[in-house]
Formats: structure tokens, sequence, C-alpha cells
């Protein structure tokens, strides 16, 4: 199994990460994906893919609810770090109007610019939306015109109307721990797709799976979302960690 999104860099793994990877490993997870959040979080996550290569894999971006005043900045510590290592991807990044939308016009700017940078790194990218999704596809659709991308909404939770979208631009439909939650309905669009379609994700310490929900998330619970997609597609557990393990690899190239 491959989980395409954690951030076991954070706060909430201090002093436990090699603990946390063991047990990942221990799993059956074989990689995992680290998104950065913005300029506070590198040396951490940069620290730890050091100390586990070919099992972590960091990349490079500034989350959404991230971007305030100090845009700017973020952005050329950000281009800075782009030039200096390498990295398997753009993100966490895209737009979020749920909590907060005092710095919309700043976070479309900054979203725009991410996916620019993408194109120009030939890297993929790993989108974040809540409350947004009409502008943050309006930008990507727009972006896609002068330049190919590829890449994942991430814990997407949105309508089959709009994962079609995302399928038809070459995107992949990322699905974590809410999948798994009795009323949050999400298998249901799930359903609609397919095993190709996707890609399998924790968001650790964030959305643990039931029956772990409520308390931190970590990526050796991926198992979980393995399991309920296996009964949502009618297919065998090994089954899903191939497909979705062998997308992962594609769109990220680790």
């Amino acid at each position: 199994m491959i989980d395409t999104h954690s951030h076991i860099y954070s706060e909430e793994f201090n002093g436990e990460v090699n603990d946390v990877v063991m047990r990942a490993f221990d799993a059956g997870v074989e990689k995992i994906l680290l998104p950065n959040i913005d300029s506070s979080s590198i040396k951490m996550m940069m620290d730890i893919s050091a100390r586990f290569p070919g099992f972590l894999f960091p990349m490079m971006g500034i989350h959404p609810t991230s971007v305030k005043e100090d845009y700017e900045e973020e952005l050329e510590v950000m281009n800075y770090w782009l030039r200096k290592e390498k990295f398997f991807g753009i993100g966490e990044i895209g737009i979020d109007f749920y909590w907060d939308n005092t710095f919309r016009e700043e976070q479309e700017t900054v979203f725009r610019t991410q996916l620019q940078l993408a194109k120009e790194y030939n890297l993929p990218v790993s989108i974040h939306t809540r409350d947004s999704f009409d502008a943050a596809f309006r930008i990507l659709e727009e972006e896609s015109r002068n330049g190919s991308l590829s890449g994942v909404f991430h814990c997407f939770t949105g309508t089959v109307e709009q994962a079609q979208m995302i399928l038809d631009k070459g995107f992949k439909i990322g699905v974590g721990g809410i999948v798994t939650f009795k009323n949050a309905g999400i298998d249901k669009m799930i359903a609609q797709l397919s095993p190709q379609d996707i890609l399998i994700e924790t968001d650790s310490p964030y959305l643990a799976p039931t029956p772990m929900r409520g308390k931190r998330n970590e990526s050796s619970y991926l198992g979980f979302i393995v399991k309920k997609l296996a009964e949502i597609f009618n297919s065998s557990e090994e089954e899903i960690a191939k497909i979705t393990s062998r997308t992962a690899q594609e769109i990220f190239r680790i």
C-alpha cells in the first residue's frame, strides 16, 4: 500500500516518528508521500525524509489556510527549496473557503502560482478544496490550457459529477478515512467510480478511519481504508492495494 497523503512530520508525532514509520511498514505500507504545509513545516519534513529514504517522499507547497499577508515570502521560500532539493509533487495546495474568507483573492493567486510551478518542474499536484471546488477547478482548467497538469484531488468529498470532471482532466480522486464513516455518504459516490480512479491516503494525523475514529490518525491505519474500498468494489483487499499502488507510482513517479 502507498499512503499518498500523510503529515507525520507534524508536532502531533514529536518523538514518535520512528515508531509511527515502523508501524506503517509492519502494516504493509511501502511508501508514504508527505505534503508540505508552509515554511514552518519544511525542516521537520525534510529531516524525517532524509532518515527514511525510499520510504518517505516529500512534496513542496503552501496549504491554502497558510496563505496570509506574507504569501509572497512563502512563495519565495517554496521556490528556494524547489531549486535546492528533489520533491515528488507540489502540495498541499488549493483553496479553502470553509475556515476563513479573509484571504480569498490571495488563496487563488497562490494556487495559480503553484500550479504554474508544477508545470515548470513537471511535478504532479495534491489539491485541497473545501467549500471551493468551483473556484479551484476554474483555475485548474485555465492553467491546463497552456501546459499539462496531473495529480490528485486530496480527501475528495464532492459529488459524482464533480468527480467525473476531475477524472476527465486526467486527475485522480484521493480517498481517506471519511469513506469509512457510517453517515458520510462518500461510499455511495465512490461506488460510481472504479479502483483505477482512486489514490488512497490517511491525511494523518487527521480523519482516522473507523474503527480508530476520534484517535490520532497514522499511516498504519491505511488498511482500514483498503478494506472499505474492497467492500465497495466487491474486490479483494490485495487487488485494491495493488491497483492503487500502481496508480500512485505512475502519478508521483516513485
